[in-house]
Order: C-alpha cells, then sequence, then structure tokens
C-alpha cells in the first residue's frame, strides 16, 4: 500500500482522495481523523470505513442523481459530506473520485487516541464505535457539510496515521442496507480493524482482507 503523505500534522492531500473509493476506504484505516473543537485538539484513529460509489450503487444516495443534499458527492475529492439520518444522527463522509462522479468513504468508527477525556465526556463515556456516535464525541454537525478537508487551517481533516497489514484489516458487506437489493446489499465494500472493541458492528463471517477488492464500477 503506498502511502500517499507519511508526516503527521499535515492533512492528507486533494490527490489522496481522487483515486478509486476502494482503495481511499482502505487506506483511510489507521488515518488520524482530527477535530479542533472550542480550542482543543481531538484526535481519533479510524477503524472502520464503508465506500459508496457512484449512481448504480444502489446503497448510495447519489442513486436519485445530483440534489441539493447530494451535491457535495459530486463536488471535489476531499471535501465532507455530511448528512442527517435516523432523526438524530450526523454521518460524515469524505468525497472521493473525480469531481463530477458521486462517490464517498463513510467513516464509521474510531479509536480516540487525544483529547480522549474531553471525547468519553462528550459521549457520557460511552464509545466511539458507530458513524453517529463519532460525529457526537467530536463535535461533528451540518456546519461541516461541504468543508474542504485537505485545508491546514480547517477545523476538521484526516492525516496520516499507522500503517494497519493487511492481514489486520477484514472485509465484508455494508451494514444497515436492508432495503438495498442485490448485488449491493452484498458488496464487501466496508472496511475495519480484526477487532470488535473498535468496530462498530462485528461481522463472525468476514474472512482477512487480502487486496482492495472489487474496482469502482466504470464511470
Amino acid at each position: 500500500m503506498n502511502s500517499v503523505v507519511k508526516s503527521f500534522n499535515s492533512p492528507l492531500p486533494a490527490k489522496f482522495y481522487n483515486r478509486p473509493t476502494l482503495i481511499v476506504a482502505r487506506e483511510l484505516i489507521g488515518a488520524r481523523l482530527v477535530r479542533i473543537l472550542d480550542g482543543q485538539k481531538l484526535v481519533g484513529l479510524i477503524t472502520e470505513t464503508e465506500a459508496y460509489i457512484g449512481q448504480t450503487d444502489l446503497a448510495c444516495h447519489a442513486k436519485a442523481g445530483l440534489t441539493p443534499r447530494t451535491a457535495p458527492m459530486f463536488g471535489p475529492a476531499g471535501h465532507a459530506y455530511i448528512y442527517f439520518t435516523y432523526g438524530n444522527h450526523w454521518m460524515l463522509n469524505v468525497v472521493t473520485e473525480k469531481e463530477g462522479f458521486p462517490a464517498a468513504v463513510l467513516i464509521r468508527a474510531i479509536q480516540p487516541i487525544e483529547g480522549v477525556d474531553v471525547i468519553m465526556e462528550r459521549r457520557s463515556g460511552r464509545d466511539t464505535f458507530g458513524p453517529g456516535k463519532l460525529t457526537q464525541a467530536l463535535g461533528i454537525t451540518k456546519s461541516e457539510n461541504n468543508v474542504n478537508l485537505t485545508e491546514a487551517n480547517s477545523s476538521l481533516w484526516i492525516e496520516a496515521g499507522q500503517v494497519i497489514p493487511n492481514k489486520s484489516v477484514t472485509i465484508g458487506p455494508r451494514v444497515g442496507l436492508n432495503k438495498t437489493p442485490e448485488p449491493w446489499l452484498s458488496k464487501p465494500w466496508r472496511f475495519l480493524v480484526n477487532n470488535h472493541v473498535i468496530a462498530s458492528r462485528t461481522l463472525a463471517t468476514l474472512a482477512p482482507h487480502a487486496s482492495a477488492g472489487e474496482q469502482s464500477p466504470s464511470k
């Protein structure tokens, strides 16, 4: 796995995200999600991601085309796509691939490593292993929608972190898509660290990840 950026404290550049979504989703495992909130730096290692790729992906919001809600997905790679779901959860996604092709990676779980006391206080001592939980822990809301995550002066960005070997990463179907038809329901587009403690939902049937999996659909 080639590293685009090796140093800490520098946001991953746009070229990191302007690649096939499955590759980005895999390489974000172990990266550092950084949030500046009320002057405090909060950091979590990304431990679980899911890929959503194009209008043909019937689990992807872009299946309905360009709308005010999905507009960030059609925009430049490296921007945040944040939406509200289940009546009380904000979901953080990172836009990928070429501008005009709607694709993104959902950040599903983090392991707090800096500003842990603040993160835990915001979660009332509970975990951050779920997409709605991590946004609550980091104070991420609609205000961060379409924020450029590649800018150094941003209040939200992702930087290089730990290199997680393939043997320590598992892939499997995305979760919470019960109404999505096949083959999209079973696409192995979810990546997680092989440790149930730091994944939002563990699937015992998953197999260790050995490659980047299927490539993005032809555009």
